[in-house]
């Protein structure tokens, strides 16, 4: 059966649709939108239709894309300046040419790109590169800055990790408004529950001579986990209960982040980036292990395999069929796995060779639904209202 939703890909030249199919067959492929520039994440809303998209970089400046109509047409909201705008305050016939105004963006060159977008009750969320979160009460039209957590106590220390300092992942409370968690890489998860007046910094270990001595500068120490965080999730329920895929690790925490307990054990390699939580059962989760930094963060034994929890991480098993098995050397990033709400649980990834796997049986089974895209970094899904 065909499933009435659209993947959002983000990738390095643009965002891409691809609309339901059913199996290997039937998916159709629209883009690249957002005048091609790179999309690091995209979400939608359902009822609506309406589409966010995230990005930019130093030609571009940052910004985020938003369209009414499903992707047909799309809107600019401009942060920051790149390089283009220099050009173009110089070049009259490159300004005419790309239809600058010399409009002073909102933010200066206050930050270089979108790299996450979220929603919570009303407000659209975005976190950029240097990491700071900003908001928007309007749709997306208008933002502004969290100060609150740019005041961070900690926010001298925090470290960039290989691709920066970057506020990548938003995740939000169905329930509870004033709760928002946030993962910054290399600085660790912070959560707000008064709604963004002040942060807590939510990285302890709860059992930590379990977790031995690692030479590793994102490995767990002193107490914590590693503080660079690739991706989280919370799982449905009411529990507070987040995973996170580290860059040492994979972690369960069962109270919304104060305490994270290790759950490794059976996994190929402790490196990945995504990580995915079932949307009915908070102990089904999804991860897709590397081999990690200094032998080329590829599938270990160059077969790839998603890895799936029918219990919360205590035990894992790998999901192959349908996955390349032999010299399969693509890297799929923090933001590059989504899933949908069906029953059973249709589960999507993206990869850096441009191909997109889906599986419409929770993982039992794969196909690949598109190829040849431009380097992906972002995979979401809108399920049609």
């Amino acid at each position: 059966m065909a499933r009435d939703l659209v993947l959002l890909v983000g990738t390095t030249k643009g965002l891409f649709l691809i609309a339901g199919g059913s199996g290997q067959g039937d998916w159709t492929v629209s883009g690249p939108h957002c005048d091609g520039w790179p999309i690091n994440h995209a979400i939608g809303d359902p009822e609506s239709g309406a589409i966010w998209a995230g990005g930019g970089g130093d030609w571009h400046g940052a910004g985020v894309w938003r369209s009414a109509d499903g992707g047909k047409t799309w809107d600019l909201a401009k942060f920051t300046k790149g390089q283009m705008d220099d050009w173009a305050a110089n070049d009259p016939d490159f300004a005419e040419m790309i239809g600058w105004t010399g409009a002073e963006p909102a933010f200066g060159a206050g930050f270089a790109q979108i790299w996450s977008i979220g929603r919570s009750h009303g407000k659209l969320y975005a976190g950029t590169k240097p990491a700071s979160l900003l908001q928007s009460s309007d749709g997306g039209v208008t933002w502004e800055q969290v100060q609150s957590l740019s005041d961070h106590p900690s926010s001298g220390s925090w470290n960039p990790g290989a691709a920066g300092l970057v506020l990548h992942t938003i995740v939000s409370d169905p329930e509870d408004p004033k709760k928002l968690w946030i993962g910054i890489s290399a600085a660790g998860v912070f959560a707000t529950e008064d709604g963004g007046k002040t942060w807590e910094r939510r990285n302890r270990l709860s059992n930590a001579e379990a977790c031995g001595h690692h030479d590793h500068p994102a490995a767990p120490r002193d107490g914590e986990t590693g503080h660079c965080v690739h991706n989280m999730v919370r799982a449905p329920g009411g529990g507070d209960v987040l995973y996170q895929q580290n860059h040492h690790g994979v972690w369960r925490s069962s109270d919304g982040g104060r305490s994270w307990d290790d759950i490794n054990t059976g996994l190929p390699s402790t490196f990945g980036f995504p990580i995915r939580v079932h949307p009915r059962d908070p102990d089904t989760i999804w991860t897709l292990p590397l081999n990690g930094d200094s032998i080329g963060r590829f599938p270990p034994g160059a077969a790839a395999a998603v890895w799936r929890s029918r219990n919360g991480g205590r035990s894992w098993q790998p999901m192959r069929n349908g996955l390349p098995q032999q010299n399969c050397y693509f890297t799929v990033l923090r933001q590059a796995m989504a899933g949908d709400t069906h029953d059973p649980a249709g589960l999507y990834f993206g990869t850096n060779s441009g191909s997109v796997f889906a599986s419409l049986d929770e993982g039992d089974t794969w196909h690949e639904i598109a190829r040849h895209l431009p380097t992906i970094l972002a995979v979401e899904v809108l399920e049609r209202g």
